[in-house]
Protein backbone atom coordinates (compact mmCIF):
# COMPACT_ATOMS: atom_id res chain seq x y z
CA UNK A 1 0.00 0.00 0.00
CA UNK A 2 1.40 3.37 -1.00
CA UNK A 3 1.68 5.93 1.79
CA UNK A 4 3.35 9.29 2.09
CA UNK A 5 6.37 9.21 4.40
CA UNK A 6 8.14 12.37 5.53
CA UNK A 7 11.88 11.81 5.93
CA UNK A 8 13.20 14.55 8.21
CA UNK A 9 16.85 15.51 8.33
CA UNK A 10 18.27 15.16 11.84
CA UNK A 11 19.98 18.44 12.70
CA UNK A 12 23.70 17.72 12.89
CA UNK A 13 26.07 18.49 15.76
CA UNK A 14 27.91 21.12 13.68
CA UNK A 15 24.80 23.32 13.22
CA UNK A 16 26.12 26.87 13.17
CA UNK A 17 25.36 30.33 11.79
CA UNK A 18 28.05 31.14 9.24
CA UNK A 19 25.73 33.00 6.84
CA UNK A 20 26.87 31.01 3.82
CA UNK A 21 23.77 31.29 1.63
CA UNK A 22 23.22 34.56 -0.31
CA UNK A 23 19.52 35.05 -0.98
CA UNK A 24 18.52 33.20 2.19
CA UNK A 25 17.71 36.28 4.22
CA UNK A 26 17.29 34.52 7.55
CA UNK A 27 20.64 32.78 7.22
CA UNK A 28 22.53 35.95 6.36
CA UNK A 29 20.80 37.88 9.17
CA UNK A 30 21.93 35.26 11.69
CA UNK A 31 25.55 35.21 10.53
CA UNK A 32 27.85 35.30 13.52
CA UNK A 33 25.21 34.42 16.10
CA UNK A 34 25.65 31.66 18.66
CA UNK A 35 23.98 28.46 17.48
CA UNK A 36 22.50 25.73 19.69
CA UNK A 37 22.91 22.37 17.93
CA UNK A 38 21.40 20.34 20.77
CA UNK A 39 18.28 22.48 20.97
CA UNK A 40 17.98 22.51 17.17
CA UNK A 41 18.10 18.72 16.94
CA UNK A 42 15.63 18.29 19.80
CA UNK A 43 13.24 20.75 18.14
CA UNK A 44 13.40 18.65 14.97
CA UNK A 45 12.71 15.48 16.95
CA UNK A 46 9.74 17.16 18.63
CA UNK A 47 8.37 18.04 15.20
CA UNK A 48 8.65 14.41 14.15
CA UNK A 49 6.85 13.31 17.32
CA UNK A 50 4.05 15.75 16.53
CA UNK A 51 3.75 14.23 13.05
CA UNK A 52 3.52 10.74 14.53
CA UNK A 53 0.74 11.91 16.85
CA UNK A 54 -1.14 13.21 13.80
CA UNK A 55 -1.01 9.67 12.39
CA UNK A 56 1.63 10.41 9.75
CA UNK A 57 4.46 8.08 8.81
CA UNK A 58 7.90 9.39 9.66
CA UNK A 59 11.44 8.62 8.55
CA UNK A 60 14.85 10.19 9.06
CA UNK A 61 17.93 11.09 7.09
CA UNK A 62 21.17 11.36 9.02
CA UNK A 63 23.53 14.31 9.37
CA UNK A 64 26.68 14.10 7.28
CA UNK A 65 30.21 13.67 8.65
CA UNK A 66 31.55 17.10 9.52
CA UNK A 67 33.92 18.66 8.89
CA UNK A 68 34.01 17.17 5.40
CA UNK A 69 37.70 16.35 5.33
CA UNK A 70 37.42 14.46 2.03
CA UNK A 71 36.12 17.58 0.32
CA UNK A 72 38.98 19.60 1.73
CA UNK A 73 41.43 16.92 0.56
CA UNK A 74 40.19 17.59 -2.98
CA UNK A 75 41.07 21.24 -2.39
CA UNK A 76 44.55 20.17 -1.21
CA UNK A 77 44.18 21.56 2.28
CA UNK A 78 43.58 20.16 5.74
CA UNK A 79 40.91 21.61 8.01
CA UNK A 80 43.47 23.09 10.36
CA UNK A 81 45.25 24.90 7.52
CA UNK A 82 42.17 25.93 5.56
CA UNK A 83 41.14 29.59 5.36
CA UNK A 84 38.08 30.52 7.45
CA UNK A 85 35.59 30.46 4.56
CA UNK A 86 36.58 26.91 3.60
CA UNK A 87 36.42 25.80 7.23
CA UNK A 88 32.89 27.14 7.49
CA UNK A 89 31.85 25.48 4.23
CA UNK A 90 33.33 22.15 5.32
CA UNK A 91 31.56 22.32 8.69
CA UNK A 92 28.09 23.22 7.39
CA UNK A 93 25.18 21.18 8.75
CA UNK A 94 22.86 22.21 5.91
CA UNK A 95 22.11 18.61 4.92
CA UNK A 96 19.54 18.84 7.73
CA UNK A 97 17.22 20.40 5.13
CA UNK A 98 16.14 17.15 3.53
CA UNK A 99 13.87 18.89 1.01
CA UNK A 100 17.10 19.53 -0.90
CA UNK A 101 18.28 15.93 -0.74
CA UNK A 102 16.56 14.74 -3.91
CA UNK A 103 13.59 15.02 -6.24
CA UNK A 104 11.08 12.19 -5.87
CA UNK A 105 8.57 10.86 -8.41
CA UNK A 106 6.24 8.17 -7.02
CA UNK A 107 5.58 4.94 -8.90
CA UNK A 108 2.14 5.94 -10.26
CA UNK A 109 3.79 8.74 -12.27
CA UNK A 110 6.63 6.77 -13.87
CA UNK A 111 6.72 4.61 -16.99
CA UNK A 112 8.39 1.66 -15.24
CA UNK A 113 6.19 1.72 -12.12
CA UNK A 114 9.07 2.41 -9.75
CA UNK A 115 9.59 5.32 -7.38
CA UNK A 116 12.47 7.39 -8.75
CA UNK A 117 14.77 9.60 -6.68
CA UNK A 118 17.45 11.87 -8.15
CA UNK A 119 19.99 13.27 -5.71
CA UNK A 120 20.34 17.05 -5.94
CA UNK A 121 23.75 18.43 -6.90
CA UNK A 122 23.28 21.72 -4.97
CA UNK A 123 26.21 23.16 -6.88
CA UNK A 124 25.21 26.83 -6.65
CA UNK A 125 26.40 27.12 -3.04
CA UNK A 126 29.89 25.78 -2.19
CA UNK A 127 28.89 24.69 1.30
CA UNK A 128 26.14 22.48 -0.14
CA UNK A 129 27.87 21.29 -3.29
CA UNK A 130 29.70 18.52 -1.44
CA UNK A 131 26.59 17.00 0.20
CA UNK A 132 25.48 14.74 -2.63
CA UNK A 133 27.89 11.76 -2.19
CA UNK A 134 26.75 11.16 1.39
CA UNK A 135 23.11 11.75 0.46
CA UNK A 136 23.42 9.27 -2.41
CA UNK A 137 24.90 6.67 -0.05
CA UNK A 138 22.02 7.08 2.39
CA UNK A 139 19.31 6.95 -0.26
CA UNK A 140 20.80 3.88 -1.90
CA UNK A 141 20.76 2.16 1.47
CA UNK A 142 17.29 3.29 2.53
CA UNK A 143 15.73 2.61 -0.88
CA UNK A 144 17.65 -0.45 -2.01
CA UNK A 145 14.46 -2.40 -2.81
CA UNK A 146 13.70 -2.94 -6.51
CA UNK A 147 10.62 -0.76 -6.06
CA UNK A 148 12.99 2.24 -6.25
CA UNK A 149 15.44 3.71 -8.71
CA UNK A 150 17.99 6.04 -7.11
CA UNK A 151 19.86 8.24 -9.58
CA UNK A 152 23.12 10.19 -9.15
CA UNK A 153 22.95 13.96 -9.52
CA UNK A 154 22.56 15.93 -12.72
CA UNK A 155 26.06 17.02 -13.80
CA UNK A 156 27.43 20.55 -13.66
CA UNK A 157 26.81 23.26 -14.65
CA UNK A 158 23.07 22.63 -14.32
CA UNK A 159 22.04 23.49 -10.78
CA UNK A 160 19.48 21.24 -9.08
CA UNK A 161 18.16 21.90 -5.57
CA UNK A 162 15.82 18.93 -5.25
CA UNK A 163 12.27 18.67 -3.96
CA UNK A 164 12.28 22.26 -2.70
CA UNK A 165 11.56 23.22 -6.32
CA UNK A 166 9.17 20.39 -7.15
CA UNK A 167 5.41 20.02 -6.63
CA UNK A 168 3.13 17.03 -7.15
CA UNK A 169 -0.64 17.02 -7.24
CA UNK A 170 -2.70 13.83 -7.38
CA UNK A 171 -6.20 12.76 -6.45
CA UNK A 172 -4.70 10.06 -4.22
CA UNK A 173 -1.20 8.89 -3.38
CA UNK A 174 -1.64 5.78 -5.54
CA UNK A 175 -3.12 7.73 -8.48
CA UNK A 176 -1.13 9.22 -11.37
CA UNK A 177 -0.19 12.79 -10.59
CA UNK A 178 0.82 16.02 -12.24
CA UNK A 179 4.39 17.06 -11.46
CA UNK A 180 5.53 20.68 -11.55
CA UNK A 181 9.22 21.51 -11.78
CA UNK A 182 9.87 25.11 -10.78
CA UNK A 183 13.01 26.76 -12.11
CA UNK A 184 14.51 30.22 -11.83
CA UNK A 185 16.23 32.54 -14.28
CA UNK A 186 16.87 35.87 -12.60
CA UNK A 187 16.27 37.14 -9.11
CA UNK A 188 17.67 40.61 -8.70
CA UNK A 189 20.86 40.44 -6.64
CA UNK A 190 20.42 36.76 -5.73
CA UNK A 191 21.26 33.61 -7.71
CA UNK A 192 18.48 31.53 -9.24
CA UNK A 193 19.45 28.08 -8.03
CA UNK A 194 17.23 25.73 -10.05
CA UNK A 195 18.05 25.43 -13.76
CA UNK A 196 15.41 24.37 -16.24
CA UNK A 197 17.88 22.02 -17.94
CA UNK A 198 18.37 20.23 -14.62
CA UNK A 199 14.63 19.90 -14.07
CA UNK A 200 14.14 18.49 -17.56
CA UNK A 201 16.96 16.00 -17.02
CA UNK A 202 15.37 14.79 -13.78
CA UNK A 203 11.98 14.39 -15.48
CA UNK A 204 13.56 12.30 -18.24
CA UNK A 205 15.45 10.13 -15.75
CA UNK A 206 12.22 9.53 -13.85
CA UNK A 207 10.46 8.48 -17.07
CA UNK A 208 7.58 10.87 -16.49
CA UNK A 209 4.75 11.35 -18.95
CA UNK A 210 5.54 14.65 -20.74
CA UNK A 211 1.82 15.31 -21.04
CA UNK A 212 1.51 15.41 -17.23
CA UNK A 213 4.74 17.28 -16.49
CA UNK A 214 4.96 21.06 -16.24
CA UNK A 215 8.06 23.25 -16.17
CA UNK A 216 7.17 26.45 -14.38
CA UNK A 217 9.26 29.57 -13.95
CA UNK A 218 9.54 31.02 -10.46
CA UNK A 219 8.89 34.74 -10.41
CA UNK A 220 11.84 37.09 -10.38
CA UNK A 221 10.10 39.09 -7.69
CA UNK A 222 9.90 36.07 -5.40
CA UNK A 223 13.59 35.25 -5.76
CA UNK A 224 14.53 38.88 -5.19
CA UNK A 225 12.36 38.93 -2.04
CA UNK A 226 14.28 35.98 -0.58
CA UNK A 227 12.35 32.98 -1.92
CA UNK A 228 15.57 31.16 -2.73
CA UNK A 229 13.57 27.96 -3.22
CA UNK A 230 10.03 27.63 -4.54
CA UNK A 231 8.91 26.01 -1.29
CA UNK A 232 9.19 29.43 0.36
CA UNK A 233 6.21 30.61 -1.74
CA UNK A 234 4.28 27.44 -2.69
CA UNK A 235 3.45 23.95 -1.44
CA UNK A 236 1.13 21.22 -2.74
CA UNK A 237 -0.63 18.17 -1.36
CA UNK A 238 -3.26 15.91 -2.84
CA UNK A 239 -5.24 17.97 -5.32
CA UNK A 240 -4.42 21.30 -3.63
CA UNK A 241 -1.86 23.92 -4.62
CA UNK A 242 -1.27 26.47 -1.84
CA UNK A 243 0.70 29.39 -3.25
CA UNK A 244 1.41 33.09 -3.04
CA UNK A 245 -0.08 35.21 -5.81
CA UNK A 246 3.44 36.13 -6.96
CA UNK A 247 5.00 32.68 -6.74
CA UNK A 248 5.15 32.04 -10.50
CA UNK A 249 6.18 34.26 -13.39
CA UNK A 250 3.27 33.13 -15.61
CA UNK A 251 0.70 32.65 -12.87
CA UNK A 252 -2.40 32.46 -15.10
CA UNK A 253 -0.80 29.91 -17.42
CA UNK A 254 0.25 27.73 -14.50
CA UNK A 255 -3.26 27.70 -13.08
CA UNK A 256 -4.83 27.02 -16.49
CA UNK A 257 -2.42 24.17 -17.29
CA UNK A 258 -2.98 22.61 -13.90
CA UNK A 259 -6.75 22.69 -14.19
CA UNK A 260 -6.56 21.34 -17.76
CA UNK A 261 -4.52 18.35 -16.62
CA UNK A 262 -6.36 17.91 -13.33
CA UNK A 263 -9.87 19.40 -13.35
CA UNK A 264 -10.38 18.57 -9.68
CA UNK A 265 -7.33 20.61 -8.64
CA UNK A 266 -7.94 23.43 -6.18
CA UNK A 267 -5.71 26.48 -6.01
CA UNK A 268 -5.61 28.23 -2.65
CA UNK A 269 -3.90 31.50 -3.45
CA UNK A 270 -2.79 34.09 -0.94
CA UNK A 271 -3.26 37.60 -2.39
CA UNK A 272 -0.28 39.93 -2.36
CA UNK A 273 -2.36 42.78 -0.97
CA UNK A 274 -3.06 40.70 2.15
CA UNK A 275 0.29 38.96 2.54
CA UNK A 276 3.26 40.52 0.77
CA UNK A 277 6.22 38.53 -0.49
CA UNK A 278 8.21 40.01 2.37
CA UNK A 279 5.58 38.76 4.82
CA UNK A 280 5.60 35.31 3.23
CA UNK A 281 9.39 35.05 3.40
CA UNK A 282 9.71 36.31 6.97
CA UNK A 283 6.88 34.14 8.31
CA UNK A 284 7.56 31.03 6.19
CA UNK A 285 3.83 30.58 5.71
CA UNK A 286 4.41 28.43 2.64
CA UNK A 287 7.46 26.59 3.93
CA UNK A 288 4.98 24.44 5.79
CA UNK A 289 4.11 20.78 5.61
CA UNK A 290 0.78 20.45 3.85
CA UNK A 291 -0.41 16.94 4.69
CA UNK A 292 -3.49 14.77 4.81
CA UNK A 293 -4.00 13.09 8.18
CA UNK A 294 -5.68 9.67 8.44
CA UNK A 295 -9.20 11.06 8.89
CA UNK A 296 -8.82 12.92 5.59
CA UNK A 297 -8.33 16.39 7.05
CA UNK A 298 -5.86 18.49 5.09
CA UNK A 299 -3.55 20.08 7.63
CA UNK A 300 -0.93 22.82 7.38
CA UNK A 301 2.03 22.47 9.76
CA UNK A 302 3.59 25.92 10.19
CA UNK A 303 6.48 27.31 12.25
CA UNK A 304 5.84 29.48 15.28
CA UNK A 305 6.99 32.48 13.23
CA UNK A 306 3.80 32.19 11.15
CA UNK A 307 1.63 32.57 14.24
CA UNK A 308 3.78 35.45 15.45
CA UNK A 309 3.24 37.44 12.25
CA UNK A 310 0.03 39.43 12.73
CA UNK A 311 -0.95 39.94 9.07
CA UNK A 312 -0.11 36.41 8.05
CA UNK A 313 -1.92 34.83 11.00
CA UNK A 314 -4.97 37.01 10.40
CA UNK A 315 -5.17 35.83 6.78
CA UNK A 316 -4.62 32.21 7.78
CA UNK A 317 -7.31 32.18 10.45
CA UNK A 318 -9.68 33.86 8.03
CA UNK A 319 -8.97 31.18 5.46
CA UNK A 320 -9.70 28.45 8.01
CA UNK A 321 -13.04 30.07 8.82
CA UNK A 322 -14.11 29.55 5.21
CA UNK A 323 -14.94 26.29 3.48
CA UNK A 324 -11.67 25.70 1.62
CA UNK A 325 -9.78 22.40 1.43
CA UNK A 326 -7.25 23.24 4.16
CA UNK A 327 -9.13 22.70 7.41
CA UNK A 328 -6.53 22.64 10.17
CA UNK A 329 -3.28 24.36 11.21
CA UNK A 330 -0.67 22.94 13.57
CA UNK A 331 2.20 25.07 14.93
CA UNK A 332 5.66 23.67 15.62
CA UNK A 333 8.79 25.20 17.13
CA UNK A 334 11.79 24.92 14.80
CA UNK A 335 13.33 28.28 15.69
CA UNK A 336 16.95 27.15 15.46
CA UNK A 337 16.39 25.89 11.92
CA UNK A 338 14.36 28.97 11.01
CA UNK A 339 17.20 31.24 12.12
CA UNK A 340 19.34 29.55 9.46
CA UNK A 341 16.62 29.82 6.80
CA UNK A 342 14.77 26.49 6.95
CA UNK A 343 11.22 25.83 8.12
CA UNK A 344 9.13 22.67 8.54
CA UNK A 345 9.05 21.94 4.79
CA UNK A 346 12.81 22.39 4.43
CA UNK A 347 13.42 19.73 7.05
CA UNK A 348 11.60 16.94 5.23
CA UNK A 349 11.72 14.91 2.01
CA UNK A 350 8.36 13.47 0.95
CA UNK A 351 8.39 9.92 -0.42
CA UNK A 352 5.26 8.08 -1.57
CA UNK A 353 5.96 4.36 -1.28
CA UNK A 354 5.03 1.11 0.44
CA UNK A 355 6.72 1.34 3.87
CA UNK A 356 7.52 -2.37 3.69
CA UNK A 357 9.96 -1.67 0.84
CA UNK A 358 12.08 0.77 2.86
CA UNK A 359 15.03 -0.14 5.08
CA UNK A 360 13.36 -0.04 8.53
CA UNK A 361 16.38 1.61 10.11
CA UNK A 362 15.35 4.84 8.36
CA UNK A 363 11.78 4.71 9.70
CA UNK A 364 11.00 5.93 13.20
CA UNK A 365 8.45 5.52 15.93
CA UNK A 366 8.44 7.06 19.41
CA UNK A 367 10.93 4.51 20.73
CA UNK A 368 13.40 5.11 17.93
CA UNK A 369 13.06 8.86 18.39
CA UNK A 370 13.84 8.29 22.07
CA UNK A 371 17.11 6.65 21.03
CA UNK A 372 17.98 9.57 18.77
CA UNK A 373 17.09 12.11 21.47
CA UNK A 374 19.30 10.29 23.99
CA UNK A 375 22.27 10.47 21.62
CA UNK A 376 21.61 14.15 20.95
CA UNK A 377 21.28 15.01 24.64
CA UNK A 378 24.53 13.20 25.43
CA UNK A 379 26.76 14.11 22.50
CA UNK A 380 25.54 17.24 20.67
CA UNK A 381 27.27 20.52 21.59
CA UNK A 382 25.03 22.82 23.55
CA UNK A 383 26.31 25.93 21.75
CA UNK A 384 28.76 26.92 19.03
CA UNK A 385 30.27 30.39 19.05
CA UNK A 386 31.01 31.98 15.70
CA UNK A 387 34.75 31.98 16.37
CA UNK A 388 34.87 28.35 17.52
CA UNK A 389 34.82 26.60 14.15
CA UNK A 390 38.57 25.90 14.36
CA UNK A 391 38.52 24.63 17.96
CA UNK A 392 40.03 21.09 17.97
CA UNK A 393 37.96 20.08 21.00
CA UNK A 394 34.76 21.15 19.25
CA UNK A 395 35.70 19.24 16.09
CA UNK A 396 36.42 16.11 18.11
CA UNK A 397 33.04 16.39 19.82
CA UNK A 398 31.22 16.87 16.51
CA UNK A 399 32.91 13.86 14.95
CA UNK A 400 32.29 11.76 18.04
CA UNK A 401 28.61 12.76 18.09
CA UNK A 402 28.14 11.67 14.49
CA UNK A 403 29.77 8.31 15.19
CA UNK A 404 27.55 7.83 18.26
CA UNK A 405 24.43 8.41 16.18
CA UNK A 406 25.48 5.90 13.51
CA UNK A 407 26.06 3.29 16.20
CA UNK A 408 22.85 4.17 18.01
CA UNK A 409 20.80 3.63 14.85
CA UNK A 410 22.72 0.53 13.69
CA UNK A 411 23.88 2.33 10.54
CA UNK A 412 27.63 1.99 10.97
CA UNK A 413 28.02 0.99 7.30
CA UNK A 414 27.58 4.68 6.49
CA UNK A 415 30.86 5.45 8.27
CA UNK A 416 33.31 7.12 5.86
CA UNK A 417 30.94 6.84 2.89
Amino acid sequence: MLREINFDGIVGPSHNYAGLSPGNLAATRSAGAVSRPRAAALQGIAKMRANLRLGLLQGVLLPHPRPDRRWLDKLSVGYEQAPPHLRAQALSASAMWAANAATVSPAPDTADGRCHLTVANLLTMPHRSHEWPETLAQLRLAFAHPAFAVHPPVPAPFGDEGAANHLRLAAAYDAPGVELFVYGERGGPFPARQHRDASEAVARAHRLDPARTLFVRQSQAAIAAGAFHNDVVAVANGSVLFAHEQAFEQRDEVHADLRRLMPEAAVVEVPADRVSLADAVSSYLFNAQLVTVPDGTMTLIVPGETRDHQRVWAWLTGMLAGDGPIRRVEVVDVRESMANGGGPACLRLRVVADPATIDPRFLVDEARLDRIADVVATHWPEAIEADAIGDPDLLARIEGAHAALLHGLDLVELTDK
